[in-house]
Formats: structure tokens, C-alpha cells, sequence
């Protein structure tokens, strides 16, 4: 079996379109990206599971004549995962939108402090929960503008 042009060019942008939409920072776009990518793997999956043929009934036509059903169980499975997916997916972008009402993910103060306290030596390990002094700007502002603050000496 022969696969035609047209169905590799429809395979090769679903999953640039599914990888692309996966690399943006809102939750909603991320969730297209997975459908779109999930629904390009059955396609791949179909493709590549060869000729169609009859019904995968045992003495309603010929074996050679009968369709793998294997690859219709392993695209079913496919769809189920990610519909699993999917859900897990809406539940964080309604958790999102109900804390922050925006589902764009932003990079966390906390997880800034944390790397500024390793480098500068006063966090020993990055597991350690030590959030005395979060509450100080000089441990979420940016090094740089701080810099530019200080005086010459």
C-alpha cells in the first residue's frame, strides 16, 4: 500500500500546528494543541495500518479480505486518552480562570525567589521550604533593576 502526498501533508501540518499551539503560554490554546495533535497521531495510526478491507467478522468474508482490528483498537484507545487529557486540561484552565480569571501561564515569584536564594548561597537545597523573607521585594524584583538603583561607591 501506497500512502498518498496529500495525506503526509495533512499529517505533517496537524502536527506542526498541534506542536505549535503546545508552546504557547495559554492553557486554552495548549488544550487545541493536544486535540489537534491527537487527532493527527489517529490519522497516522490509520494510515499506517494498511489496506481497508472487510469487517473483522470471523466467517463473513475471506482472511485475507479482513481488516487489521488492531489498528482500529489502538485508535480507539488513542481517542480515550486523549479525551482524558483533555479533561484534566479544562479542569486547570477552569481552576486558572477561577483564581486569576486569565488561563495565560505566568512565571511564578516564588520560583524566582527560590533560584535567587540558590545562587546567592542562602537556600542550600531546592526542595527546602524556607519562605521567611518572600514578603521583601528585593527577593522578586529583578537583579538588574536593583542594580541600577544602588549608589556608586
Amino acid at each position: 500500500m501506497t500512502t498518498s502526498w496529500l495525506l503526509l501533508v495533512l499529517l505533517a501540518a496537524l502536527y506542526t500546528a498541534g506542536v505549535y499551539l503546545l508552546l504557547d503560554r495559554s492553557l486554552t490554546r495548549v488544550l487545541i494543541g493536544v486535540l489537534v495533535l491527537g487527532n493527527a497521531t489517529d490519522l497516522l495510526v490509520i494510515s499506517a495500518g494498511g489496506p481497508f478491507g472487510a469487517a473483522a467478522l470471523v466467517g463473513r468474508a475471506p482472511d485475507a479480505a479482513m481488516s487489521d482490528a488492531l489498528v482500529q483498537a489502538l485508535v480507539l484507545t488513542a481517542i480515550v486518552i486523549t479525551l482524558g487529557v483533555a479533561a484534566l486540561l479544562l479542569a486547570l484552565i477552569r481552576r486558572s480562570w477561577a483564581l486569576d480569571r486569565e488561563d495565560d501561564l505566568t512565571e511564578d515569584t516564588e520560583d524566582r525567589s527560590v533560584r535567587r536564594r540558590l545562587a546567592r548561597g542562602e537556600q542550600v537545597d531546592e526542595d527546602e521550604l524556607d519562605t521567611t523573607g518572600c514578603e521583601q521585594t528585593s527577593d522578586t524584583d529583578d537583579d538588574r533593576a536593583t542594580a541600577g538603583t544602588e549608589a556608586p561607591s
